[in-house]
C-alpha cells in the first residue's frame, strides 16, 4: 500500500505501476480523518470505516464503496434515507393532486360549487344530530324525574327500589346521548377540515392557472 499526496504525477505513476503489475488489480482512493488522500491496491484494516472509491485505469472513480459504520451512523443514514423517501413521496403526491385539480375543474367557481354542496350535506347532518340530542336530553330529564321517586334518589324512608326497566331506560338514553355527542363533534370536525381542504385547493388551482391568489367565500 502506498500513501501519496493528491497530485497528477503521483497518481499517474501509481496507476502505471499497478497496471504493469496486474491488469486485474483494483486501485482504491480514500481520505482519512485528517483529510489526507490515500491510494492503494487494498485498504488497510485501520481505514476500514472510511468510504473508498474504486478507480479505473485512467484514474477515474467508477464506484463508491461505503466503509463500515457504527450503529449510530447506520441509524442516522436510515433516518436521512427515510426523510428523503418521505419528501419524494410528498412531492409525488403533490404532483398527483395538481394533476387531479387541473383535470377535474375548469374554474374556481366549479370548486366553490362542489364545496358548498358537500358542506350543505354536512350541515344537514349536524342539524339532524342536534335535534336528536335535544329530544334525548328531554327524555332523560323525564326519566330522571321519574327516578327521583325511587331509591337511591329519593330520601323518603318508604321509597321503593327503582324498577329495572326504568334504570335500563336511563342507561340506554345516557349512552345514546354520549354517542350522538361524539357523532356531532366528528361531523363538525369534518366541516372544518373540508372547508380548509377546499380553501387550499382553490389557492392551488389559482396558482397553477396563473390566476390572482385570493380568498374565496
Amino acid at each position: 500500500m502506498m500513501k501519496l499526496p493528491l497530485t497528477f504525477f503521483s497518481l499517474g505513476a501509481l496507476l502505471l505501476g499497478l497496471t504493469q503489475a496486474s491488469a486485474q488489480q483494483s486501485l482504491y482512493r480514500w481520505v482519512d480523518a485528517e483529510g489526507l488522500v490515500h491510494y492503494g491496491d487494498h485498504v488497510p484494516p485501520v481505514y476500514a470505516d472510511q468510504d473508498r472509491e474504486i478507480l479505473n485505469g485512467h484514474g477515474v472513480a467508477v464506484r463508491l464503496v461505503e466503509g463500515t459504520a457504527t450503529e449510530e451512523e447506520l441509524a442516522e443514514r436510515a433516518r436521512l434515507a427515510a426523510l428523503d423517501e418521505a419528501a419524494a413521496e410528498a412531492q409525488q403526491a403533490r404532483a398527483n393532486h395538481d394533476r387531479v385539480l387541473l383535470d377535474t375543474y375548469l374554474s374556481v367557481e366549479e370548486i366553490v360549487r362542489l364545496r358548498d354542496q358537500r358542506l350543505d350535506l354536512l350541515e344537514a347532518q349536524v342539524l339532524v344530530t342536534e335535534q336528536y340530542l335535544t329530544s334525548r336530553a328531554q327524555r332523560l330529564i323525564q326519566l330522571e324525574q321519574s327516578a327521583s321517586r325511587f331509591k337511591p334518589y329519593s330520601q323518603e324512608p318508604d321509597a321503593r327500589d327503582m324498577p329495572e326497566n326504568l334504570q335500563l331506560d336511563i342507561t340506554q338514553t345516557t349512552a345514546s346521548i354520549e354517542l350522538y355527542e361524539e357523532t356531532l363533534r366528528k361531523t363538525r370536525g369534518r366541516v372544518t377540515t373540508l372547508t380548509e381542504t377546499f380553501a387550499g385547493d382553490i389557492r392551488r388551482f389559482q396558482e397553477l392557472n396563473g390566476l390572482p391568489v385570493a380568498e374565496v367565500n
